[in-house]
């Protein structure tokens, strides 16, 4: 179980996507096999929007500055397709 740094909520490690930091870029990390600190998010538009909102990857990752999602949002629309609207509790 891992918690999603945008909506707070527990989740399967499966149903959450990580991201990791590298020379100061954020970047969608699918299977779980880049080394470092990771912070797990829904792959969902509104999660990565509370989560940029709350400014929670530079914290949960603990490094300086504001992070750009422009590869996190790029990598979401492109695998796991647009924003669903299923009323999936948990999600966003």
């Amino acid at each position: 179980m891992r918690t999603c740094v945008g909506c707070r909520t527990r989740a399967a490690r499966s149903d959450l996507l990580r991201i990791v930091v590298v020379d100061g870029e954020l970047l969608p990390d699918p299977r779980r096999r880049m080394p470092g600190r990771g912070a797990h998010v829904h792959p969902d538009m509104a999660c990565l929007d509370l989560a940029e909102r709350r400014r929670a990857f530079p914290r949960a990752l603990r490094v300086p500055g504001p992070l750009g999602l422009e590869r996190i949002r790029a990598h979401v629309r492109q695998v796991h397709g647009p924003a669903r609207d299923d009323g999936e509790p948990g999600r966003c």
